[in-house]
């Protein structure tokens, strides 16, 4: 059997019909399906990449020195991580590299478990399955996961595609059963600087979660929604030094490098945080424009008080709301595509440029 007759069918490929029906809408699609950046790439970080484009040699694995103090100082700075070491910084070519190869990476195996939250990005459970190891998605991993099976533990927050926010108490109550029984932790928190509601987002290598220690902990980063970095593939791990070193070893030996001008810009962009901020603004707008014509159409939104999508309902099975939605000329991704929890819901993304959004909430009108 090949890896890919053990993988789903790609869940986007099923949108097509739904996207070609938007698109026949007068005034063109306004496709919030996916969570792309639209918005251009900051000026700072355009002239770094530049700058750096003479690079003839092979650029470093475990990236330069700059790059992984940049990192570490961005942890300090911006998300409290007091104790960020920049020995303990790997970059990788953009997030989601991570996700899908790390099962592979630590050696899982046939009977091996791999945890991830019952409404999630679908390639958490890619990577098991590539790996051969058993995907589980859990409601509360302390209460639904084998802690004799389970060897990676996936943690989301804010999440993808809800926006729900873990607390720093559940975060430390997770991370104290998961560390009892040697398991461990990988919080994707790509969404950490798109808090909108409620409590900051906070890191699993905030002292307040990790209690000073980074043993069985890893933190993912990604610049993709931050600095508009998608295009680049850009972004780092950090956390537990012997999961860094032994990352970095096989990442060696299977040539997983970041370019040199990529590394270049990933400084620029993770010191600045100038267009951090603009780009937040943006979304804030745009969320409140979408927000608003969403529950004006008789949806309820639920979480969503952080990352860049809303969840929303109207209590009917998924792909009847996209379908509904696709004859207004908008496409939204259907719950189903996070787990069979999100059958009745639809995720709404926020990028979308200010005119697309204008659109969709001209659209979504009751007078439209």
């Amino acid at each position: 059997m090949s890896i890919s007759d053990r993988l789903p069918v790609f869940p986007w490929d099923r949108l097509e019909p739904y996207k070609a029906a938007a698109s026949e809408h007068p005034d063109g699609v306004v496709d919030l399906s996916v969570g792309t950046p639209v918005d251009p790439v900051p000026e700072v970080v355009r002239r770094a990449l530049a700058a750096a484009a003479d690079s003839p040699g092979y650029p470093l694995t475990y990236g330069t020195a700059a790059l992984r103090e940049a990192a570490a100082r961005y942890l300090r700075d911006r998300h409290g991580v007091a104790d960020a070491d920049p020995a303990a910084v790997l970059p990788l070519i953009g997030s989601k590299e991570l996700v899908g190869w790390l099962p592979l990476l630590l050696d899982l195996r046939e009977g091996d478990q791999v945890g991830y939250p019952d409404l999630a990005y679908p390639t958490y459970e890619i990577g098991a399955l590539v790996a051969r190891a058993e995907p589980v998605p859990y409601g509360d991993p302390v209460a639904e996961l084998d802690p004799a099976r389970t060897k990676v533990l996936w943690l989301n927050s804010p999440s993808n595609p809800t926006g729900r926010v873990l607390a720093a108490a559940e975060l430390r109550r997770i991370v104290a059963w998961a560390r009892e029984h040697g398991i461990l932790v990988v919080s994707d928190e790509c969404y950490i600087e798109l808090g909108w509601e409620g409590a900051a987002p906070v890191s699993v290598l905030h002292p307040e979660v990790s209690g000073g220690s980074h043993d069985g902990l890893i933190a993912l980063h990604s610049l993709s929604k931050r600095s508009n970095f998608a295009g680049y593939r850009g972004a780092f791990l950090a956390g537990d030094p012997a999961v860094v070193s032994e990352l970095l070893a096989v990442r060696k030996h299977l040539g997983m490098i970041v370019p040199q001008p990529v590394q270049a810009a990933m400084i620029a962009a993770l010191d600045d945080t100038a267009h951090a901020a603009e780009q937040k603004a943006r979304y804030a707008r745009r969320r409140t424009a979408l927000r608003a014509a969403v529950e004006g159409a008789g949806f309820r939104v639920e979480h969503s008080e952080a990352s860049l999508y809303l969840w929303a309902t109207r209590d009917e099975e998924c792909w009847e709301t996209v379908g509904d939605l696709a004859k207004r000329g908008i496409l939204v991704a259907p719950g189903e595509f996070y787990g069979s929890p999100g059958t009745h819901f639809v995720r709404i993304a926020l990028t979308a440029t200010d005119e697309r959004v204008a659109a969709a909430v001209s659209r979504l009108s009751p007078d439209h």
